[in-house]
């Protein structure tokens, strides 16, 4: 069946990868405690300074507190950070060497920042409409048909960039010809709650009622609707794999959910809710309740956390940077990067997602991505049904035949018993006679053995003449 060719296929990746697991020298981070300690007690400090000096001044602090509290989004290779205050300052800058690409003042209200497809654009949900900005802070579009955009989500693989709106609306933008792709209302009230499915593309969306809705661009009703929390979502978070789904709600709960499922499979209450959740690529769970920032191992979710740190003010984003093991998190009085070990995935694929690659490279990636565009139409739930063939039924096909024919070709005539002589055609012999008839196809068919296959008489071996007649010389 075809889930067994998936599962014979998918071996055959894991064993070819294992094979050449011995070319990738480099291993993930991990955190040991001594006896008797707990890793959620050790501080950032601690960790700074028993790590490598590359290491130690990836954990820094940014003090913003005039413009806070503040947004952040990572592209996708991990180099830039995009940050994104609520009183209207945006800055872009590669937080590796420190050095600022750009810094305006939008002079107005800034409710979201994402990156686009490369860190040369990015787009800014600003109080009215979206606007689309370079890395040089200089305005390239402004959206009026995307007002009171409130979260912003980019699928890479398809250019599209998703957002949630304060009136309810769900629309997607192609980036690649600057188009409106789909416009949905989801009826349920303000979005302010909005993650993305890496595995499929899928938006999930979550609302005042405690439910979270599954969309694709090509459907005006939601995929899948699940009843998550008694109160409203704050947070929402999907894994690396598409498999596991994080939930956050008013009633102080934190749950992982199963997608294969859509069944709940830890429930853990904080004492604080959580206002912001994100997976690491390794499948670590940040989670920000108020102004402590607690990280935890999926799909486990211990009571105990992994890590443990408390911000300045409470926390307004949260995000793991890609093949770094850093979480960057925003808050009241501006940014902060924070050491994870064991977050990133530590072995790249440079023809993917190369965080040293040059301007030419860029440039070559851009347009290979570009011509390796995924149509907006082939977001599904399940991807994997779209390398299926669709065969139609025997049935079916012969139903389109007869149509187009205007008569079956393969249907026999009808039974007519030939008229007798003396009382052979009366009415009782005429039934007795359709009787004999009747289902004969199914008794041959039933009734019939397989004849032994015969050997053709060209293949025969050659007959052994008797000893009798066996010529002799000397006879």
């Amino acid at each position: 069946s075809h889930l067994k060719l998936v599962g014979r296929q998918e071996e055959l990746a894991a064993a070819r990868a294992a094979r050449l697991d011995l070319l990738l020298p480099e291993e993930p981070g991990f955190l040991e405690a001594d006896p008797g300690e707990d890793t959620c007690t050790v501080s950032q400090g601690d960790i700074a300074a028993a790590v490598d000096i590359a290491s130690a001044a990836k954990h820094f602090e940014l003090r913003l507190e005039q413009f806070g509290p503040y947004r952040l989004d990572y592209t996708r290779p991990g180099r830039h950070l995009l940050l994104g205050g609520r009183r209207g300052h945006v800055a872009a800058l590669d937080w590796q060497t420190k050095t600022l690409m750009c810094e305006i003042n939008v002079m107005e209200t800034v409710t979201d920042v994402a990156w686009l497809h490369a860190e040369t654009m990015f787009a800014v949900a600003q109080r009215r409409w979206l606007y689309v900005y370079d890395n040089q802070g200089v305005e390239l579009n402004c959206l009026k048909r995307f007002p009171g955009v409130l979260r912003m989500q980019f699928l890479p693989y398809h250019f599209l960039l998703a957002t949630a709106s304060e009136t309810g609306f769900l629309q997607y933008l192609d980036v690649s010809v600057g188009k409106e792709v789909a416009a949905t209302c989801t009826r349920g009230g303000r979005l302010a709650v909005m993650a993305q499915n890496p595995a499929n593309a899928v938006v999930h969306l979550g609302h005042s009622n405690g439910t979270v809705t599954l969309w694709s661009p090509n459907v005006k009703e939601p995929l899948v609707r699940m009843l998550c929390h008694r109160g409203a979502i704050r947070a929402l978070a999907v894994d690396r794999s598409g498999t596991y789904m994080a939930t956050a709600g008013l009633d102080r709960k934190l749950q992982l959910f199963d997608l294969r499922t859509y069944r709940p499979l830890h429930a853990l209450v904080l004492p604080q809710g959580a206002a912001h959740l994100d997976f690491s690529q390794r499948g670590l769970l940040a989670a920000a309740c108020a102004d402590v920032v607690q990280v935890r191992p999926s799909p486990s979710l211990p009571r105990k956390p992994y890590l443990c740190h408390r911000l300045p003010l409470p926390a307004h984003g949260l995000r793991f940077c890609p093949y770094e093991d850093v979480l960057g998190a925003g808050h009241g009085a501006g940014f902060t990067s924070l050491l994870v070990p064991g977050a990133g995935e530590a072995n790249f694929d440079a023809l993917e997602n190369n965080p040293y690659r040059s301007r030419k490279q860029r440039q070559e990636w851009e347009v290979k991505a570009l011509l390796e565009k995924i149509p907006a139409e082939l977001i599904t739930l399940d991807p994997t049904c779209l390398d299926r063939v669709d065969t139609a039924s025997m049935e079916q096909k012969r139903q389109e035949k007869i149509q187009r024919l205007g008569f079956d070709p393969h249907a026999k005539a009808k039974f007519r018993p030939r008229r007798k002589a003396k009382g052979g055609s009366s009415a009782g012999s005429l039934l007795r006679r359709k009787r004999k008839v009747a289902h004969e196809e199914q008794r041959v068919r039933s009734f019939a053995k397989p004849t032994p296959f015969a050997k053709p008489a060209a293949f025969a071996p050659f007959a052994k003449p008797a000893p009798s007649a066996m010529p002799t010389a000397f006879a």
